[in-house]
């Protein structure tokens, strides 16, 4: 099945955080919080402003994302778990250092 969303929503996967600390205390599925970062699948045209111009988004499919704790709707297509939010609901965009 294909998706796209539609203006300034975008379609993203969860990216899974490490089960272990830093410490190497491996941490249980029941205590585990859902990650709040995400790799973006794919993006609206963009935001339509009151004089109808197109604002662009500001990420692309691609980009690695943090995400606000309550963000987005829960999706499910071909079997996978997805978000769907709106780009005001990303915090940034995480870079390679």
């Amino acid at each position: 099945m294909k998706f796209r969303p539609l203006h300034d929503r975008v379609l993203l996967r969860r990216i899974e955080q490490e089960a272990k600390t830093a410490g190497g205390i491996i941490i249980p599925d029941t205590v585990k919080e859902k990650p709040m970062e995400g790799e973006i699948l794919a993006a609206g045209s963009g935001l339509r402003a009151e004089n109808g111009n197109v604002v662009p988004l500001d990420v692309k499919a691609g980009d690695r994302v943090l995400f606000t704790k309550w963000a987005g709707t829960e999706v499910t297509i071909d079997g996978e778990e997805l978000l769907v939010m709106k780009e005001s609901d990303i915090v940034g965009i995480v870079e390679a250092a």
